[in-house]
């Protein structure tokens, strides 16, 4: 659950709103400044005078957009005008980004007239390659799309019409098959007559459904011919002779419900009043027509696809608009026309049958994920549908002569689209998604921090574990109240006064009686709570333990290696962080840990490290850095570092590795294949094994203050069992991410 405030500080924490500009060329110099500006802005400016389709080469349009809204059908929120709107037009531009590499300029036009909108929006043809009209109501929004797409060269895409269209038609195809029915032959009832409701009704016919077969039913009950009130020329298109007036009357022997209007207005008895093998998609956003429970249990043989990404089959919108745009941007398509969209709705449905990789399994925390009546769409994050979709609607773009710049090589295309995005993986949305599949029990020391504690509310919220908190009851529970938290049912334990205090100590003092421990000393200890954590989790009454925020590495590490030990093996441990940039996540160990590691240090590090890359499912390609490359420099420091590759070699005869190197040998590709073609390594380094603790500290924490990478970590290798440290001074999302890693190495464990 969202909070009021949790969305209000993360709107305006920081830079304000969700979106900035930031400059793709360089603007350090005062020759940087006379390329970028006058006076060599001039010569691409004459370039695009005397031909106009320069334009893509030398400027941004080619790939922006404008996400235009006047604000009158905002969300579930209504008319709430163009200022109040804005929030959302900028998290549009941010979906734009995230999934298709697509830059946007939200922009808000305050006027309630069509004609105003549709001369503003004419005026920003220069400025922009395609643009996306977003929360204009009906059906106003009709004429105004209709009117733009006549005039402007520039594709035109309204997603509150065509986006619902386009996924739920996917759906419906895949439905259909799984159920036995031919699209020309079923009836389909739609709930809700607004832009969503007539572009899904028309989509569908143009997907195979018949005219004649199509009901709709807006707030003033079934649109059939001769009705007089409310009707608008899109309405009486489907008006159609019948006897029926109302909701439950249309659904009587429906094989296929698609509700894009409110929440509850469809009942369990209408649904038990459908045909055999029904499909309901009650899309309402964000409550549906009708619950799944509520559908499942009035149909046992019913395929249900909501809106909600809480239940199966969820139609997203996102699952559209960025990549019909990709492809439309792509081959500079004059319009997105009805091929277009049907491309992306049956690309949809055809990926959805491909067997799902595994790393998408466990990114939503399935044991399975097969085409069926639980799954007729894809998901939104299987990086899939980037190359699937996009390249079906450049595809149809080019076959249906709007393309102005065809693409000539797909293979080198769907290259392109890999390479936009890149190939690393949401890293942390694989964790919490594995994480929510099997929610483990996660002891916080810390327990009475108020960063810990407010973790804890969104650990909870989103069933990433079971977190147990240490420290005074009296004291948490106070504190919760007073940061305004929720947190009902979280186990809180005073170690000093829990009932298996006694016990622990028992087990404490027979663990470490011939290492100096007295009876008294255990009975101290375990008053630490630290120590009566990985107490916890060594007796197996706690899965993971997350620390650190108030105290120093070596207070955690130290009772971890006492009480939990290393694995089996194991000589040395280590710690790595995940610098994920934009377009790549690399790998960076010891940083934490060993000091002055030797040659057989390094060999275990580099073979921790690998291990931990290969269950995040990317395939390590290990670099041994120094200051010389490859014998280069005759120094025992050089030296060092390349006898930890022979031993690594020796071990692990698999593993891609190579050293020592000098840190841009190890990432740039170029300087291997040219200067060190002899080198194992073909292509840049992912996992980087530096020299010395003080290297790779220095290193980690450069690339992630200025570097532009996200810091994750530092993850603890070769302990026995899942022990996570925090950075002092970091926030509560690293807190909530470290313990969806936790629960994700325990899910592994257990399953070892």
């Amino acid at each position: 659950m969202i909070r009021k405030q949790e969305a209000l500080d993360y709107h305006s924490q920081g830079r304000k709103g969700k979106v900035e500009v930031v400059s793709s060329k360089p603007c350090q110099t005062q020759r940087d400044l006379s390329l970028a500006y006058t006076p060599g802005v001039a010569e691409p400016c004459r370039e695009i005078e005397k031909n106009p389709d320069d334009v893509y080469q030398y400027t941004a349009k080619g790939n922006l957009v404008a996400v235009i809204s006047n604000g009158t059908a905002v969300l579930g929120l209504g008319d709430i005008g163009a200022l109040a709107g804005k929030p959302v037009m900028e998290g549009k531009g941010v979906l734009f980004k995230r999934f298709a590499d697509i830059d946007v300029f939200d922009i808000e036009l305050n006027s309630h007239n069509p004609d105003e909108i549709i001369r503003a929006v004419q005026m920003l043809e220069p400025t922009f390659g395609g643009i996306n009209l977003e929360d204009i109501k009906a059906p106003e929004c009709f004429y105004i799309e209709e009117q733009l797409k006549k005039t402007m060269n520039i594709p035109v895409f309204h997603d509150d019409q065509h986006g619902t269209a386009i996924i739920s038609g996917a759906g419906l195809v895949n439905a259909l098959e799984v159920v036995g029915k031919k699209i020309d032959k079923v009836r389909v009832v739609f709930s809700g007559a607004g832009a969503a409701g007539i572009a899904c009704a028309k989509l569908y016919e143009k997907l195979g459904v018949r005219r004649e077969n199509i009901v709709l039913v807006d707030t003033k009950g079934v649109v059939y011919k001769g009705r007089t009130e409310g009707m608008n020329p899109y309405k009486e298109y489907f008006a159609v002779d019948t006897n029926a007036r109302t909701l439950a009357d249309a659904m009587k022997g429906a094989d296929v419900f698609c509700g894009v209007s409110a929440k509850g207005i469809l009942s369990k008895e209408m649904v038990r009043t459908m045909a055999d093998r029904p499909i309901v998609f009650a899309m309402a956003n964000p409550d549906p027509e009708i619950t799944y429970e509520d559908a499942i249990d009035a149909r046992d043989d019913i395929i249900i696809a909501t809106g909600r990404s809480d239940y199966p089959n969820q139609v997203n919108n996102v699952l559209g608009f960025p990549f019909i745009f990709r492809g439309a941007l792509d081959v500079r398509a004059k319009m997105i026309n009805d091929d277009m969209k049907i491309a992306a709705s049956r690309a949809l449905a055809l990926l959805a049958k491909e067997d799902v990789p595994d790393s998408v399994i466990r990114a939503y925390g399935a044991s399975r994920i097969a085409f069926g009546k639980d799954y007729i769409l894809p998901k939104p994050f299987d990086p899939r549908v980037l190359l699937w979709e996009a390249t079906a609607v450049a595809k149809a773009a080019m076959d249906s002569c709007v393309a102005r710049n065809p693409i000539k090589d797909f293979e080198a295309y769907r290259d392109s689209l890999e390479a936009r995005l890149g190939k690393s993986r949401e890293v942390m949305r694989f964790f919490i998604h594995k994480a929510k599949s099997e929610p483990k029990r996660i002891v916080f020391p810390e327990g009475a921090q108020d960063k810990i504690l407010r973790a804890a509310q969104q650990i909870l919220d989103e069933g990433i574990a079971k977190p147990i908190l240490l420290g005074s009851r009296t004291l948490i529970e106070q504190k919760i109240q007073d940061l305004g938290l929720d947190i009902k049912g979280v186990e809180i334990i005073n170690p000093s006064k829990s009932p298996r205090f006694d016990e622990y100590v028992r087990a404490y003092y027979s663990m470490r009686a011939r290492k100096g421990v007295t009876k008294f000393d255990a009975a101290r200890d375990l008053k630490t709570h630290n120590i009566y954590g990985m107490m916890m989790v060594e007796l197996d009454d706690a899965d993971g333990l997350i620390s650190g925020l108030t105290q120093n590495y070596p207070d955690t590490v130290k009772p971890a290696l006492q009480i939990i030990g290393k694995k089996n093996g194991v000589q040395k441990i280590a710690g790595l962080y995940m610098m994920v940039f934009k377009n790549q996540t690399i790998f960076i160990a010891d940083a934490t840990i060993n000091i002055e590691p030797s040659s057989e240090d390094l060999a275990d590090i580099a073979i921790l490290a690998a291990e931990k890359v290969r269950q995040l499912d990317i395939e390590p390609r290990v670099a041994m850095l120094s200051f010389s490359n490859f014998g280069g420099t005759k120094h025992p420091l050089a030296e060092k570092v390349a006898r930890a590759v022979s031993i690594v070699r020796k071990r692990e005869p698999d593993l891609m590795i190579d050293g020592e190197m000098q840190a841009d040998t190890a990432v740039v590709p170029e300087i291997i294949s040219e200067i060190y073609p002899f080198s194992a390594l073909k292509d840049a380094a992912n996992v980087l094994i530096c020299p010395d603790l003080t290297s790779a500290n220095i290193a980690y924490k450069l690339l992630a203050r200025i570097g532009g990478a996200t810091a994750i970590g530092p993850i603890l290798l070769g302990i026995r069992k899942p022990v996570y440290l925090l950075v002092p001074g970091c926030d509560v999302t690293d807190i909530v991410n470290m313990t969806a890693m936790a629960v994700f190495e325990s899910q592994q464990q257990k399953q070892r």
